[in-house]
């Protein structure tokens, strides 16, 4: 069976059939999947049962992986899984749900911001794979906004506008924005803030998109409540639902979407429940804007 993909939105997303991840792909099947991104920048797959490492071995397809060094406050020895899996689930190493007040469930509570992953490195990411491994029964969706169709709807005056502004991006501004400032010197450290351009151009098919996420705390050469007002005004934009899809997940769906292209958040859910999704992200190939010194 080859690839087919049905679109889910008029704007965005899709739905993949006749791949299994578990495999090696075929150089088509890697060029259709990619394709299927650049078009829909978000794909769904449905029924698929990858082991952490067959996981890992999809996303390589696509580019080098990130190290999940630095996008987290969870120490080594308290990690459930491999460093070159993000755990965005609400389990604890014992794989028991994290309690109310747990340090790492505070942190992670900032993936209910709107915001692209990544973001906050220089290099920020190219595509994000979460495998839904246990899914719970009601809430935890992940919404998807489309910047593409989110920067097209501008005006040409704010086109022009942004045209050319740099953002600084941190996880010191997406978890402050929730309350969360207690952290360690080594935590502040590896969070300083980094710059990226607020529009983007796919380098494929050339369109722009806006860059925005809830780790931006300013705009390079503006007053910082200025710059957050406006960045806000954006996101509101960015976020109304025409330019939106909510994916409900079903055990064992593999979502996977194009950082450079989207923002997105997680829903709220019962946290009593096992939630357990692990993500791979495959690393961009460049900066989009000179950085600081």
């Amino acid at each position: 069976m080859s690839i087919s993909i049905r679109q889910l939105t008029p704007i965005f997303a899709g739905e993949v059939s006749g791949v299994d991840i578990t495999r090696p792909l075929s150089k088509g099947e890697v060029a259709a999947i990619e394709a299927g991104m650049d078009r829909c920048a978000v794909l769904v797959f449905h029924d698929q049962k990858p082991t952490d490492p067959q996981q890992q071995m999809f996303s390589r397809n696509f580019g080098e992986l990130e190290h999940t060094a630095g996008a987290n406050i969870t120490k080594a020895q308290d990690r459930r899984l491999d460093p070159y899996m993000a755990d965005v689930s609400n389990l604890d190493k014992d794989h028991k749900p994290l309690a109310r007040d747990a340090r790492t469930r505070m942190f992670n509570l900032g993936n209910r911001l709107w915001h692209s992953d990544s973001s906050y490195r220089a290099v920020p990411a190219k595509y994000s794979l979460l495998s839904g491994r246990t899914v719970v029964d009601k809430g935890g969706q992940t919404q998807f906004a489309d910047m593409r169709a989110a920067y097209d709807a501008l005006d040409d005056a704010t086109k022009a506008e942004i045209e050319d502004l740099v953002c600084e991006h941190s996880l010191l501004y997406s978890r402050g924005a929730l309350g969360f400032t207690e952290l360690t010197a080594e935590e502040r450290s590896m969070m300083q803030p980094v710059r990226q351009n607020l529009v983007r151009t796919h380098p494929v098919t050339g369109r722009k998109s806006l860059s925005l996420s809830s780790h931006i705390g300013t705009i390079v050469g503006w007053p910082m409540p200025e710059a957050r007002a406006f960045i806000r005004d954006l996101a509101e934009h960015a976020t109304q639902a025409q330019f939106t899809y909510a994916h409900t997940w079903r055990q064992w769906d593999l979502v996977m979407w194009d950082n450079r292209q989207l923002m997105h958040r997680v829903t709220r859910f019962d946290e009593t429940q096992v939630r357990d999704m692990r993500r791979t992200t495959v690393a961009g190939d460049g900066l989009t804007v000179a950085q600081a010194a």
